[in-house]
């Protein structure tokens, strides 16, 4: 009470300083939880070196760079390895290729799919020729792809299906790709089992030309795609590889899973569009395994595809990133995050501000009004002179301290109230005759 400089601006800024924290509180939140900038940098877990894993990262590299995203590529033994990397938390890889079919058992939850970008076929090129189930190859020296690809997981499998595991009459060996193809030329396996990520145009050609090499036709493949639901069946028509010589001669049934872009429940949404902006450039093109804008698709077998794609396949990028350049529409995107529960929760609390402005004033005049209180319930209890004397020198001391007290126009009402309820309590303390005296002069 014994403060009397109190500027009006100290006021208000006491009244607003609790807003402003607020404010900040709220942005500060905001930012904590919905983490609105999208990465300048990602990393994704690709493939073998010269797979087409490792083609299509170089591609999506590219139209990132564009747009201002830089794409670390790591390489890798294939689809298992990429799986493995994604779920473990102390891995920096924030996307990777995987096939369908390696999840079995595997807790997926913290993955998701943007989506299917590629038909993966298993090849079977074998020595001899009329074989045309696996089960015709049990006994034979088999390359089943190199630990930790996909193609070796895959092959097991549907081996397995036909009744050939390891430890029984057929042999495996851990060889994937040209390694593969060069053990079966010089008669060093008998089967090899190829992925379409190493089974390029140039090299089925090439191991159809050698005597005594086949491919097997799954005629079966309609079984195998009830039985395995992430394979698909894929057909090369008569003459795909080479129309002069019609290679092949007849329509080859190949079966395989789709390869998935996998991402981390984290992904930010502006990256996810551009990924799927990248794989329909980079996988849109046609094929030998697939038509024109067949891939990417919204297919996804071992893993939930992601909201932000399924919103991408429905209707395409958002509007800011339609008409604005990558980075300055993300910009515009993190100010709209920011400013939505401004308006929804700051703006009412910009209301506040008066309120507690108001209530500041006030709390002063009412501290004056409990100091009257007090000296008016002293002077009942107390008759005495000396004791009187000693409240009206308390009285003078709040009169002299409201003479100096600064106080805004607009409470000048319930100021001079309170002059009056002084000169009201005085009456009580000063003796009929004195203010009678004082009155007089």
């Amino acid at each position: 009470m014994r403060d009397t400089s109190h500027p009006a601006w100290r006021d208000i800024a006491l009244s607003t300083l609790p807003v402003v924290l607020f404010c900040i509180a709220v942005i500060a939140v905001v930012v904590w939880l919905v983490d609105p900038a999208p990465p300048r940098a990602i990393t994704i877990s690709a493939g073998p070196r010269d797979s087409s894993f490792m083609q299509m990262a170089e591609g999506y590299r590219t139209v990132l760079a564009r747009n201002g995203v830089k794409l670390k590529i790591v390489e890798s033994d294939g689809s298992v390895q990429n799986l493995q990397r994604l779920l473990d938390p102390k891995s920096k890889v924030d996307l990777a290729f995987v096939q369908g079919g390696v999840a079995d058992g595997v807790d997926t939850r913290s993955l998701m799919s943007l989506g299917s970008v590629a038909y993966l076929p298993i090849v079977v090129f074998y020595r001899g020729r009329g074989l045309t189930q696996l089960s015709d190859l049990d006994g034979k020296r088999i390359a089943i792809g190199r630990v930790g690809s996909g193609t070796r997981e895959l092959s097991l499998k549907l081996l397995h299906a036909n009744g050939m595991d390891p430890g029984g009459d057929s042999t495996f060996l851990p060889l994937d790709g040209m390694e593969a193809a060069t053990a079966l030329v010089s008669n060093r396996v008998d089967v090899a089992m190829l992925s379409g990520d190493s089974t390029t145009r140039t090299l089925m050609l090439r191991l159809l030309n050698i005597p005594g090499i086949s491919v097997m036709s799954f005629e079966e493949s309609a079984a195998y795609t009830r039985l395995f639901p992430y394979l698909e069946g894929i057909d090369l028509p008569p003459g795909v590889l080479d129309l002069r010589r019609r290679v092949p001669p007849q329509t080859v049934h190949l079966i395989g899973p789709t390869v998935e872009i996998v991402a981390r429940d984290t992904l930010h949404p502006a990256i996810s569009d551009l990924l799927i902006e990248a794989a329909s450039e980079v996988n849109g093109v046609p094929g030998l395994m697939q038509r024109a804008g067949e891939f990417p698709s919204p297919v996804a077998h071992d893993f939930r595809i992601s909201e932000d794609a399924t919103r991408y396949y429905k209707s395409g990028k958002s509007f800011l990133y339609r008409t604005l350049p990558f980075w300055l529409a993300s910009v515009a995107d993190r100010l709209l995050v920011l400013l939505l529960p401004l308006a929804v929760l700051v703006f009412p609390a910009l209301r506040a501000i008066p309120a507690m402005y108001r209530w500041r004033v006030r709390s002063r005049i009412y501290r004056y009004y409990g100091a009257l209180i007090a000296i008016e319930r002293d002077a009942l209890k107390h008759t005495n002179e000396a004791e009187r004397h000693a409240l009206i020198e308390e009285l003078d001391e709040i009169e002299r301290s409201l003479n100096t007290l600064r106080m805004p126009l607009a409470y000048a009402d319930a100021f001079y109230v309170l002059r009056e309820h002084i000169g009201f309590v005085r009456m009580h303390l000063v003796p009929k005759q004195r203010r009678t005296a004082h009155a007089e002069h």
